[in-house]
């Protein structure tokens, strides 16, 4: 199983914050935004990820991220040169994946809730079976805004219907999508919207009426922010601030999600929180290695 997170586009909606910035480099509060869909990757278990992004950011991403090595992951780049839609994504990483299923995250999404990654890994485990697709979704008070998942009368995902003006329920389809190894031919065959782009809706559609997909519910306890406007960055800069002040803990946290999984050890920790000491975040990570050698942490 591999992943991909999408983190092309021009940010229109985060004008003019983003003119000179991808969107998913802004920080979330104490970190930047993509930090946040790659940790959910990592601790699903996926240890080779594919960031697409536009020609102009992708050495900034380069920068940041480099090839995964620190964290004990391994990255790797594409480019999507203008938006043609989430499912081109697929096609851009065709080679990368090899036939391998595949784990799509959209880099403006965040996710949180105790008990995310075992739902992942049931969609994780049903790709790499050829069950098909495994969608996740979240209740809404506007579901308009989205892609809102139609049920049929025993409760089984029927459709998809995109932005509708009369919501068929209140579920939606997150930013999070699970295929096996078909889905980049299945993307291939689809034709183009009005819009000119391939709709990720337009494939997931596909096995949905195969009877191939299925779908995970993010219910109570859970938290899903598409941070992709100004009032959505800030509610989900205020969520992480919230809980991180709380629990004391970090969400998103690239180093500390590796260092738990044993992707890195201590020395290895401890190295990647130096050049971050003048910062809280930096100090955070200090404070686990002080934590651990105390007893503090297990």
């Amino acid at each position: 199983m591999k992943g991909i997170i999408l983190a092309g586009g021009t940010g229109s909606r985060l004008f003019p914050a983003t003119l000179a910035l991808s969107k998913q480099l802004l920080p979330v509060f104490d970190k930047p935004m993509i930090y946040y869909p790659l940790s959910v990757l990592m601790l699903a278990g996926l240890r080779e990820i594919l960031v697409i992004t536009t020609p102009d950011d992708r050495p900034a991403f380069q920068r940041l991220l480099g090839d995964g090595r620190q964290w004990g992951i391994a990255l790797d780049y594409a480019v999507q040169d203008r938006p043609r839609g989430i499912a081109e994504a697929l096609l851009i990483g065709r080679a990368f994946l090899a036939g391998a299923p595949v784990a799509l995250i959209l880099g403006d999404n965040l996710f949180y809730g105790q008990g995310l990654s075992p739902l992942i890994r049931r969609g994780i485990a049903a790709a790499q079976s050829g069950e098909g697709a495994t969608l996740f979704a979240y209740r809404v008070p506007d579901p308009q805004r989205y892609g809102t998942l139609v049920f049929d009368a025993t409760g089984r995902p029927v459709d998809i219907v995109e932005k509708p003006s009369e919501p068929p329920s209140s579920l939606v389809v997150t930013g999070l999508y699970m295929y096996d190894g078909d889905a980049p031919d299945a993307a291939g065959d689809l034709v183009p919207s009005a819009r000119g782009e391939l709709e990720i809706t337009d494939l997931n559609r596909r096995y949905l009426a195969a009877g191939r997909c299925r779908v995970e519910r993010l219910g109570r306890g859970f938290a899903w922010f598409d941070a992709g406007t100004h009032a959505s960055l800030l509610q989900a800069a205020q969520f992480v601030q919230t809980v991180q002040d709380r629990q004391g803990l970090r969400i998103g946290s690239v180093e500390e999600t590796a260092w738990r999984m044993g992707l890195i050890d201590d020395t290895r920790l401890g190295a990647l929180a130096a050049p971050l000491r003048a910062s809280g975040y930096g100090a955070y990570l200090n404070d686990l290695l002080d934590e651990e050698s105390d007893g503090g942490v297990g």
